[in-house]
């Protein structure tokens, strides 16, 4: 690819893409495979008080790996439960990258815990980065869209997972809706907006008795894969995409 070429990539910013094990890596991967420069975000904390640890070699090998497919990168740390966070992730990616084409949400809070045991805090820890920040990330986004008219693309994760992951759940709930918003409240910029629900992916989360359940409750008999959330990713990001929106796309084997 020479100079030319890579200046007319567009650029995407995906967030969440600090392990690579996690759909969001595959999807920064995927999207520099299928031309996009990408910005991700990415918080070390977070993954360090969860079982699976910290993948401190993650975002440079993210990088490295981006780059062979002819894709610039720019990675930023940052703490999404903070709503002060967010203008300076889209300042970070225009500095490095350009404006932001594609918005990809794929961060996420998900600590465990049901109806009777859930504290306030933790509830309230899950939608300010599971709901609040993806509002917010999806206003800035808006704001600051200039791109032709039906190339813009909002994807928001999400998932149905409530019972004995109450907080994760019904904050991923509401990102629905935001979503669903979007697809209408921005007409007036040619953004399409879809949620997808990739089901039990396996990044590393599951225990040998949840994968078991998984695969007796999958008809394709498999367990999801990173990838395959991330294939879904790109399409809805390429021209093809183009005619769907406001959708919410259940791609998880049939477990549904």
């Amino acid at each position: 690819m020479d100079g030319t070429d890579q200046q007319h990539r567009p650029v995407a910013l995906v967030t969440g893409a600090g392990r690579s094990a996690g759909i969001a890596a595959s999807v920064v991967l995927t999207l520099a495979r299928t031309g996009w420069d990408v910005g991700f975000t990415y918080w070390t904390p977070y993954d360090e008080r969860m079982p699976w640890g910290a993948d401190p070699d993650a975002v440079a090998q993210l990088s490295s790996q981006a780059a062979e497919h002819g894709a610039r990168t720019a990675a930023i740390e940052v703490d999404l439960g903070d709503s002060r966070a967010v203008a300076g992730i889209f300042d970070a990616v225009e500095r490095e990258l350009g404006a932001v084409g594609a918005l990809v949400l794929a961060h996420c809070e998900s600590v465990s815990s049901g109806l009777l045991d859930t504290s306030i805090e933790s509830f309230d820890r899950h939608f300010a980065v599971n709901t609040r920040a993806n509002w917010l990330l999806i206003r800035e986004y808006a704001q600051r869209f200039q791109g032709p008219h039906g190339t813009g693309r909002i994807v928001s994760l999400t998932s149905d997972a409530t019972v004995g992951n109450l907080p994760y759940g019904a904050s991923k709930g509401a990102l629905d809706r935001i979503t669903r918003a979007a697809a209408q409240e921005l007409a007036h910029l040619g953004v399409t907006a879809n949620a997808i629900d990739p089901g039990p992916t396996d990044t590393g989360w599951m225990t040998a008795e949840i994968k078991a359940a998984v695969l007796r409750s999958t008809p394709l008999g498999r367990l999801g894969r990173p990838q395959d959330c991330a294939n879904l990713v790109a399409f809805l990001c390429s021209p093809d995409g183009g005619w769907i929106n406001g959708q919410l796309l259940r791609s998880d084997g049939g477990i549904a």
